[in-house]
Protein backbone atom coordinates (compact mmCIF):
# COMPACT_ATOMS: atom_id res chain seq x y z
CA UNK A 1 0.00 0.00 0.00
CA UNK A 2 2.86 2.40 0.81
CA UNK A 3 4.41 1.60 -2.57
CA UNK A 4 1.12 2.27 -4.35
CA UNK A 5 0.65 5.65 -2.65
CA UNK A 6 4.27 6.58 -3.39
CA UNK A 7 3.83 5.78 -7.09
CA UNK A 8 0.60 7.82 -7.26
CA UNK A 9 2.30 10.76 -5.50
CA UNK A 10 5.32 10.83 -7.79
CA UNK A 11 3.20 10.44 -10.93
CA UNK A 12 0.96 13.30 -9.78
CA UNK A 13 4.02 15.47 -9.14
CA UNK A 14 5.41 14.70 -12.59
CA UNK A 15 2.12 15.58 -14.30
CA UNK A 16 1.79 18.81 -12.31
CA UNK A 17 5.38 19.80 -13.14
CA UNK A 18 4.65 19.37 -16.86
CA UNK A 19 1.25 21.10 -16.88
CA UNK A 20 1.83 23.83 -14.29
CA UNK A 21 5.46 24.15 -13.13
CA UNK A 22 4.81 27.42 -11.28
CA UNK A 23 1.92 25.96 -9.32
CA UNK A 24 3.81 22.84 -8.22
CA UNK A 25 5.42 24.18 -5.03
CA UNK A 26 2.33 26.12 -3.80
CA UNK A 27 0.17 23.03 -4.37
CA UNK A 28 2.57 20.78 -2.43
CA UNK A 29 2.81 23.23 0.48
CA UNK A 30 -0.94 23.78 0.54
CA UNK A 31 -1.59 20.02 0.56
CA UNK A 32 0.89 19.49 3.37
CA UNK A 33 -0.72 22.25 5.43
CA UNK A 34 -4.21 20.81 4.89
CA UNK A 35 -2.96 17.33 5.85
CA UNK A 36 -1.40 18.67 9.06
CA UNK A 37 -4.62 20.51 9.97
CA UNK A 38 -6.72 17.41 9.33
CA UNK A 39 -4.38 15.22 11.42
CA UNK A 40 -4.56 17.63 14.36
CA UNK A 41 -8.36 17.74 14.14
CA UNK A 42 -8.60 13.96 14.09
CA UNK A 43 -6.05 13.74 16.91
CA UNK A 44 -8.23 15.92 19.11
CA UNK A 45 -11.32 13.86 18.28
CA UNK A 46 -9.61 10.52 18.93
CA UNK A 47 -7.97 11.81 22.12
CA UNK A 48 -11.35 12.90 23.49
CA UNK A 49 -13.21 9.68 22.65
CA UNK A 50 -10.40 7.32 23.66
CA UNK A 51 -10.11 9.21 26.94
CA UNK A 52 -13.82 8.76 27.48
CA UNK A 53 -13.53 5.05 26.74
CA UNK A 54 -10.63 4.71 29.17
CA UNK A 55 -12.75 6.39 31.85
CA UNK A 56 -15.55 3.99 31.03
CA UNK A 57 -13.18 1.06 31.41
CA UNK A 58 -11.77 2.28 34.74
CA UNK A 59 -15.19 3.14 36.17
CA UNK A 60 -16.80 -0.16 35.18
CA UNK A 61 -19.02 1.18 32.42
CA UNK A 62 -17.36 -1.19 29.94
CA UNK A 63 -18.44 -4.12 32.08
CA UNK A 64 -21.99 -2.80 31.89
CA UNK A 65 -21.76 -2.41 28.11
CA UNK A 66 -20.33 -5.91 27.87
CA UNK A 67 -23.19 -7.34 29.95
CA UNK A 68 -25.71 -5.43 27.85
CA UNK A 69 -24.28 -6.73 24.57
CA UNK A 70 -23.40 -10.19 25.89
CA UNK A 71 -26.63 -11.92 24.77
CA UNK A 72 -26.35 -10.38 21.30
CA UNK A 73 -22.63 -11.20 21.02
CA UNK A 74 -23.17 -14.76 22.24
CA UNK A 75 -25.96 -15.46 19.76
CA UNK A 76 -24.40 -13.63 16.84
CA UNK A 77 -20.79 -14.77 17.19
CA UNK A 78 -21.39 -18.19 18.77
CA UNK A 79 -18.57 -17.72 21.31
CA UNK A 80 -18.51 -19.04 24.87
CA UNK A 81 -15.63 -17.37 26.74
CA UNK A 82 -16.63 -14.25 28.71
CA UNK A 83 -13.36 -12.47 27.93
CA UNK A 84 -13.94 -12.98 24.21
CA UNK A 85 -17.48 -11.62 24.49
CA UNK A 86 -16.19 -8.57 26.38
CA UNK A 87 -13.52 -7.77 23.76
CA UNK A 88 -16.05 -8.13 20.93
CA UNK A 89 -18.55 -5.95 22.81
CA UNK A 90 -15.96 -3.20 23.26
CA UNK A 91 -15.03 -3.38 19.58
CA UNK A 92 -18.69 -3.03 18.60
CA UNK A 93 -19.31 -0.15 21.02
CA UNK A 94 -16.30 1.78 19.67
CA UNK A 95 -17.54 1.26 16.11
CA UNK A 96 -20.99 2.46 17.13
CA UNK A 97 -19.37 5.75 18.15
CA UNK A 98 -17.45 5.91 14.87
CA UNK A 99 -14.05 5.81 16.56
CA UNK A 100 -12.21 3.31 14.38
CA UNK A 101 -8.86 3.98 16.04
CA UNK A 102 -10.25 3.02 19.43
CA UNK A 103 -12.01 -0.04 18.01
CA UNK A 104 -8.84 -1.46 16.45
CA UNK A 105 -7.07 -2.60 19.68
CA UNK A 106 -10.24 -4.30 20.92
CA UNK A 107 -10.71 -5.92 17.51
CA UNK A 108 -7.16 -7.32 17.57
CA UNK A 109 -7.67 -8.63 21.10
CA UNK A 110 -10.99 -10.20 20.13
CA UNK A 111 -9.45 -11.82 17.04
CA UNK A 112 -6.69 -13.40 19.16
CA UNK A 113 -9.19 -14.68 21.73
CA UNK A 114 -11.50 -16.08 19.04
CA UNK A 115 -8.73 -18.46 17.94
CA UNK A 116 -9.43 -20.53 21.06
CA UNK A 117 -13.17 -20.82 20.40
CA UNK A 118 -14.92 -23.84 18.90
CA UNK A 119 -16.48 -21.71 16.15
CA UNK A 120 -13.29 -19.80 15.38
CA UNK A 121 -13.82 -19.65 11.59
CA UNK A 122 -17.38 -18.42 11.91
CA UNK A 123 -16.70 -15.93 14.74
CA UNK A 124 -13.62 -14.44 13.08
CA UNK A 125 -15.52 -14.04 9.80
CA UNK A 126 -18.39 -12.32 11.62
CA UNK A 127 -15.95 -10.02 13.45
CA UNK A 128 -14.20 -9.08 10.20
CA UNK A 129 -17.47 -8.36 8.38
CA UNK A 130 -19.02 -6.32 11.19
CA UNK A 131 -15.80 -4.34 11.63
CA UNK A 132 -15.75 -3.59 7.90
CA UNK A 133 -19.44 -2.63 7.65
CA UNK A 134 -19.21 -0.85 11.03
CA UNK A 135 -22.69 0.16 12.19
CA UNK A 136 -22.29 3.76 13.41
CA UNK A 137 -24.65 5.77 15.57
CA UNK A 138 -22.27 8.74 15.51
CA UNK A 139 -19.70 8.94 12.66
CA UNK A 140 -17.21 10.78 14.86
CA UNK A 141 -14.27 10.68 12.45
CA UNK A 142 -16.29 11.90 9.47
CA UNK A 143 -17.88 14.71 11.47
CA UNK A 144 -14.44 15.78 12.73
CA UNK A 145 -13.11 15.83 9.15
CA UNK A 146 -16.06 17.94 7.99
CA UNK A 147 -15.52 20.38 10.85
CA UNK A 148 -11.81 20.72 10.01
CA UNK A 149 -12.68 21.46 6.37
CA UNK A 150 -15.15 24.19 7.31
CA UNK A 151 -18.46 22.42 6.59
CA UNK A 152 -21.51 24.56 7.35
CA UNK A 153 -23.46 21.56 8.69
CA UNK A 154 -20.97 18.83 9.63
CA UNK A 155 -23.63 16.71 11.35
CA UNK A 156 -25.74 16.31 8.20
CA UNK A 157 -24.04 12.99 7.50
CA UNK A 158 -25.27 11.32 10.70
CA UNK A 159 -28.63 10.06 9.40
CA UNK A 160 -27.39 8.91 5.94
CA UNK A 161 -24.41 7.20 7.59
CA UNK A 162 -26.68 5.48 10.11
CA UNK A 163 -29.04 4.18 7.42
CA UNK A 164 -26.20 3.01 5.16
CA UNK A 165 -24.31 1.22 7.93
CA UNK A 166 -27.47 -0.41 9.32
CA UNK A 167 -28.19 -1.91 5.90
CA UNK A 168 -24.59 -2.99 5.25
CA UNK A 169 -24.24 -4.53 8.73
CA UNK A 170 -27.50 -6.46 8.45
CA UNK A 171 -26.58 -7.81 5.01
CA UNK A 172 -23.08 -8.73 6.16
CA UNK A 173 -24.34 -10.59 9.23
CA UNK A 174 -26.95 -12.46 7.17
CA UNK A 175 -24.40 -13.55 4.56
CA UNK A 176 -21.95 -14.77 7.22
CA UNK A 177 -24.68 -16.81 8.92
CA UNK A 178 -25.70 -18.30 5.58
CA UNK A 179 -22.32 -19.14 4.08
CA UNK A 180 -19.87 -19.72 6.97
CA UNK A 181 -20.24 -23.15 8.67
CA UNK A 182 -20.60 -23.34 12.45
CA UNK A 183 -19.96 -25.95 15.13
CA UNK A 184 -18.92 -29.40 13.99
CA UNK A 185 -18.95 -28.43 10.31
CA UNK A 186 -16.51 -25.61 10.99
CA UNK A 187 -14.25 -27.88 13.07
CA UNK A 188 -14.27 -30.56 10.38
CA UNK A 189 -13.50 -27.98 7.70
CA UNK A 190 -10.63 -26.59 9.76
CA UNK A 191 -9.26 -30.08 10.42
CA UNK A 192 -9.45 -31.00 6.74
CA UNK A 193 -6.86 -28.31 6.02
CA UNK A 194 -4.19 -30.05 8.06
CA UNK A 195 -1.61 -32.28 6.30
CA UNK A 196 -2.21 -35.04 8.91
CA UNK A 197 -5.93 -35.15 8.03
CA UNK A 198 -5.19 -35.25 4.29
CA UNK A 199 -2.64 -38.02 4.83
CA UNK A 200 -5.23 -40.11 6.68
CA UNK A 201 -7.78 -39.56 3.94
CA UNK A 202 -5.22 -40.62 1.31
CA UNK A 203 -4.59 -43.81 3.26
CA UNK A 204 -8.32 -44.49 3.57
CA UNK A 205 -8.38 -43.93 7.34
CA UNK A 206 -11.35 -42.15 9.00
Amino acid sequence: MNTLFSVVFFLSCAVLLVLDPEGFLPAVLSGAGNAATLCLSLLASYAAWMGVMRLWEDSGVTRGVSKLLRPVVGRLFKVEQEETKRAIAMNLSANLLGVGGAATPYGIKAANLIEGEKNADYASSMLFVLSATSLQLIPTSVVAMRVSLGSACPSDVILPTLLATVLSTLLGAVFVRLFIPKGEKSAKKQASRSPFYQKKQGAGIE
